[in-house]
């Protein structure tokens, strides 16, 4: 699915399977992808503030650049995911999976801080990061 360069913000896409997508320069902002499938999803360079990924599975994924502010990733799986330069500031990550080496590169990234303007969540507490 080639979603590049594409407006879909607050768009509602609950439980939908998106694996594989391309959002390049797309605007998800306030998108609710909850229960939504990511698989190798390709999310790099894109605004996703306020997104909901609650529940979702979001596996061998990229985020590369991307801002994720005040994004919401309760419960979702995260393994093999990457956060590189992605703005994570006041997102929401309590009880997601994230894997060993993934969870030592996202407690790196210096916008991890603040609290979740939905849940109220500390960010780098809900991640488990020191």
């Amino acid at each position: 699915l080639d979603l590049r360069e594409c407006k879909i913000a607050g768009a509602k896409a609950t439980g939908y399977d998106l694996s594989g997508v391309i959002m390049t320069n797309t605007d998800a902002s306030n998108a609710n992808f909850a229960e939504a499938y990511f698989s190798k999803g390709y999310l790099r360079d894109s605004m996703l503030d306020g997104a909901d990924f609650t529940n979702a599975i979001v596996d061998r994924a990229t985020f590369k650049g991307s801002s994720l502010r005040g994004a919401i990733f309760a419960n979702a799986v995260l393994t093999g995911t990457g956060f590189e330069g992605a703005d994570v500031e006041n997102a929401d990550f309590t009880d997601a999976y994230i894997g060993d080496f993934d969870i030592r590169l996202l407690c790196k990234n210096p916008t991890l801080k603040g609290e979740n303007p939905k849940t109220g969540a500390d960010t780098r507490m809900s991640a488990n990061c020191k």
